[in-house]
């Protein structure tokens, strides 16, 4: 046996008990005869004491740190306890060890506040995971895992595994696809997403489905993309979107209890695509805080059903706002006190080429009444006075104003108004706020294209309110100069995504389950007849034999946990993530191949 205990497991109740440990070297101290080793493995840390003859076998045989070593003694009341950690009131006095590895020295250090970069720290990845900090990441994924199938099989869903090598269908991304060795010339692809097993499994009857399953997604990267993730993928039969909704509310609830001991009582908002995109600028909300937009000014082609104040920035002779297609607001708490050189920061931050701005303008509401504005010179205060308080601003508020074009100053406010909930400490990492977000457009526009392109995936159904609609219409736009004003541009989807403070955690839809809406769907995305036999034949041919109404969704596993674990990147939450260039610098993956490997594929690289 080489272990009685681990290094995480023994208590002061464990006093004068024999015991044998195994793990790794983590640091060594030597003071006169004695030397204190702390050794460490997955489950913590325990102090083992060397005594002056085993000391002088450690002359002998000198540890370094990351040697694997087995020690056997006597569990021992510690006289200077720690603690700091569970098994900080015992020592082990050694009675007898074993080195069962060495270790050459470490590049980095093997501890919390590491000296090691990220780029060496990916290169020897086997042993950053040894560290707590990356082990606290990967026990807080198992544990989320765990929860979600509990859950899961409590509630009826079975898992049942589908391909990975499958046909390469249009879903919104590059596919990264499979050479076949035994069919030459021909491909398979990575699965996206597992979207039409998981509706074939419903034609199947197996109504209630899940996988905790990888995807792959050829697309550029950042902090919470990969080219592989993973999604806790569910489908159901016999539903409608209020049961989906019920049904996933319960599973996030429950790990947020199983995970992080937190009874999440409250009631989840719901809120419109339109007016997420209109309050706050974006379709993933972070509705920790307040300060919502206010559109003081937009386009005339806009469908948006709240009114603007036009009336407060028109005919005063200030260009930028009468030349602008848009110009919308925020009130923020307390800013009246900002100094010039805080506004003047914020003027410049807005100007970087991620926000592109032009400018900022401002209107204190100061605690004595007044309004004080870096375009007074254009306002009466008794119109700067309406501006502030239709922004919502309140005495000791601060309204920060941006205008140009519609879709970058909505987004520009966005991110000022995330930026100033940041500064103002309104985004706190361990505060949880659940939001569904409702009814998004079924169809965009593709300029380009003069085309509809779906805004989810093809499977997703229209509201039934507007199904006949779309069946009824012709997809064509023959004016692309008003494309809104086509009857699709109107239809809304049926489908529903879950936001966790201010990040897209999941997302899915009810789906199409008779042939006719889905031929229906595949002409408006600009897909010829033969077009779709060829792609999804298979899935067509299946709604022949009593496909059931169905809808889903799938949860972003990667992306969760980072939340749950209060970072910003999902890579700290995968065992072996690739980097921003997609590579994995540890096995220096992608790599080239044998030329008899090219040859057996049929395969010819091209520059």
């Amino acid at each position: 046996m080489f272990r009685t205990h681990t290094c995480g497991e023994l208590r002061i109740d464990h006093k004068d008990n024999q015991v044998t440990l195994a793990g790794w070297v983590q640091t060594i101290r030597k003071f006169g005869a004695i030397t204190f080793v702390d050794l460490r493995d997955r489950y913590g840390i325990t102090q083992l004491v060397f005594n002056e003859i085993l000391n002088t076998q450690l002359d002998d045989q000198p540890l370094g740190r990351e040697f694997v070593l087995q020690a056997s003694g006597k569990v021992l009341e510690r006289t200077n306890k720690n603690q700091t950690i569970p098994t900080g009131e015992i020592e082990i006095e050694v009675t007898g060890f074993k080195i069962l590895n060495k270790s050459a020295t470490p590049p980095f250090t093997i501890q919390d506040d590491t000296d090691g970069g990220d780029d060496l720290r990916m290169k020897f990845r086997y042993l950053d995971l040894r560290r707590n900090a990356v082990k606290r990441n990967l026990e807080l994924r198992y544990a989320v895992n765990r929860s979600a199938r509990n859950y899961l099989h409590e509630n009826a869903f079975m898992d049942i595994e589908t391909p990975f090598l499958i046909k390469s269908t249009p879903e919104g991304a590059r596919d990264f696809v499979v050479p076949s060795r035994m069919n030459t010339g021909q491909f398979y692809a990575l699965p996206q997403s597992p979207q039409t097993f998981k509706q074939l499994l419903m034609v199947s009857g197996y109504d209630r489905y899940y996988q905790i399953v990888k995807c792959f997604r050829d697309e550029d990267l950042r902090a919470d993309r990969q080219p592989e993730f993973t999604q806790i993928d569910c489908e159901m039969s016999f539903v409608e979107q209020e049961d989906i909704l019920k049904m996933f509310e319960e599973l996030i609830k429950r790990i947020f209890k199983d995970v992080k001991n937190i009874d999440y009582t409250d009631i989840i908002e719901r809120m419109t695509w339109e007016d997420a995109m209109w309050q706050y600028g974006n379709d993933k909300p972070d509705i920790r805080f307040g300060m919502s937009i206010c559109t003081l000014k937009k386009p005339a082609t806009v469908f948006y059903d709240k009114a603007d104040h036009a009336a407060l920035i028109n005919d005063a002779g200030f260009v930028v706002f009468d030349s602008a297609e848009s110009v919308m607001a925020i009130a923020v708490p307390g800013g009246a006190a900002f100094t010039r050189k805080q506004l003047d920061e914020l003027t410049e931050w807005v100007k970087r080429p991620q926000i592109g701005m032009k400018g900022l303008a401002y209107i204190r509401a100061n605690e004595d009444g007044s309004y004080k504005s870096s375009i007074d010179k254009f306002y009466s205060e008794e119109r700067l006075k309406a501006i502030a308080e239709a922004s919502g601003a309140q005495k000791g508020d601060i309204t920060l104003i941006l205008a140009g074009a519609e879709e970058r100053t909505r987004k520009a406010m966005s991110e000022l108004r995330l930026e100033m909930g940041k500064q103002l400490g309104l985004r706190k990492e361990h505060e949880f706020k659940l939001l569904w977000v409702l009814d998004f457009p079924l169809f965009e526009y593709a300029e380009e294209e003069n085309r509809w392109v779906a805004r989810h995936h093809p499977f997703t159904s229209p509201k039934p309110s507007q199904i006949q609609t779309m069946i009824v219409n012709d997809p064509v736009i023959h004016d692309a100069a008003n494309y809104l004003s086509h009857p699709y541009a109107q239809i809304k989807a049926n489908a529903y995504d879950m936001v966790l403070n201010g990040n897209e955690i999941g997302g899915g839809s009810i789906r199409i389950y008779q042939r006719e809406l889905q031929e229906k769907m595949f002409a408006a995305l600009g897909m010829s007849q033969d077009e779709a036999l060829h792609k999804f034949g298979f899935l067509l041919g299946a709604f022949e034999y009593g496909a059931p109404p169905h809808g889903g969704i799938a949860f972003g596993f990667d992306r969760l946990c980072s939340i749950l674990g209060g970072s910003e990147s999902i890579r700290d939450f995968i065992a072996f993530p690739k980097n921003n260039s997609g590579r994995d610098v540890m096995l220096d993956a992608p790599s080239t191949i044998d030329n008899s490997q090219l040859d057996e594929l049929a395969l010819i690289i091209k520059g």
